[in-house]
């Protein structure tokens, strides 16, 4: 099995991801680190040079690689979802289970506001926040097999939560 975690950033996946994969024994991949990787530049350098669509070409690359592993946990991007065709690729391997972890948009926007990562919008941290939200939810809500709000719990309680929904 396969778990795939999605939300968006600041929702907690990086460090669910990290902790899960270790309790299960599973391999971690981190799309943006292989993103980086393939592209051999930061994510704020691609997205400088080439801009967004670049960068969501490299992650298209990237989950199409990745779909066809066993036994990994996948933290995906936040963004994973503007491609329906990511979120397909990654289902197309039925023993992909996909997670979202979400965040009320106080916590999520504390959470990132030291974040290098590129803006997405030209809005204050909180509108953009509440603008790609708006844009992604129901696509994010479409993609999960189960969803987790990271708001009030610890690393260890989604880690649980996640391992129990999943019947692990």
């Amino acid at each position: 099995m396969n778990i795939a975690l999605i939300g968006y950033r600041g929702t907690g996946k990086t460090t669910v991801s990290k902790l899960l994969a270790d309790e299960l024994g599973f391999k971690l991949l981190s799309t943006d680190a292989l993103i980086i990787e393939h592209a051999d530049a930061s994510i704020p350098e691609i997205v400088k040079k080439h801009g967004w669509e670049k960068f969501r070409a490299i992650e298209k690359e990237v989950i199409s690689e990745i779909a066809e592993f066993d036994d990994c946990v996948f933290d995906c991007g936040g963004g994973i979802v503007e491609n329906w065709k990511n979120i397909t690729v990654l289902k197309k391997n039925k023993s992909t289970k996909i997670v979202l972890l979400s965040a009320n948009i106080e916590v999520i926007a504390e959470r990132i506001q030291s974040s290098d990562r590129p803006s997405l919008t030209s809005k204050s941290i909180v509108n953009e926040i509440e603008e790609v939200l708006n844009k992604r939810r129901k696509l994010y809500e479409k993609a999960a097999d189960v969803k987790i709000d990271t708001s009030k719990l610890t690393v260890q309680e989604v880690v649980k939560k996640i391992k129990k929904e999943l019947r692990y």
